[in-house]
């Protein structure tokens, strides 16, 4: 099995690949960690309290001169036996340049921090590789978000990275 495709694999077990993105082979290093030290690993849990501050992404490739435009969103919205809210954007980053991270980026939509109230959530960052600089439009609204559809409206293509994490309601004793 390739690394690529070892990669893409917890996607597709973790339905990342089929409810928010179509099938893709990732091109690019992404990782994304939390000021907790908490790096976000495909498939693993995180408490809404290791979440609640902003992250910071590294952006891999090897040119300076390519943008990219980071997603995060959650598909489980509301909740996940119920997700008519899906999906809900948590942040967007674009005009991130290569082999930086993404306080180089602009950021379109400021930071959520997941909040889930009900079952288990998974949250999702997508990273896409822009056609040009300033190419990339807002969109409307954080609800009812489509990563396919606003990938389609801003010609981004398909996924050069991706990586999600689980999170669910902290009840008072699993606080840390």
């Amino acid at each position: 099995m390739t690394t690529a495709a070892r990669m893409v694999e917890p996607l597709v077990l973790g339905r990342v690949i089929g409810d928010v993105l179509d099938a893709f082979m990732p091109s690019v290093k992404l990782e994304v960690f939390y000021p907790t030290n908490k790096l976000v690993s495909n498939g693993h849990e995180l408490l809404p309290s290791m979440v609640s501050a902003k992250p910071q992404a590294v952006i891999g490739g090897d040119d300076m001169r390519a943008a990219y435009t980071l997603i995060m969103t959650d598909p489980d919205a509301p909740s996940p036996s119920d997700p008519h809210l899906r999906e809900h954007l948590h942040w967007l980053v674009t005009d991130i340049p290569g082999t930086t991270n993404i306080s180089f980026g602009k950021e379109v939509i400021s930071y959520e921090a997941p909040k889930p109230h009900i079952g288990i959530h998974r949250y999702v960052f997508v990273l896409f590789m822009q056609r040009g600089r300033q190419s990339v439009r807002p969109p409307e609204a954080r609800d009812s978000f489509s990563t396919r559809k606003f990938a389609g409206d801003n010609d981004l293509g398909l996924p050069v990275a991706a990586v999600y994490f689980n999170a669910q309601r902290e009840t008072a004793c699993r606080k840390r």
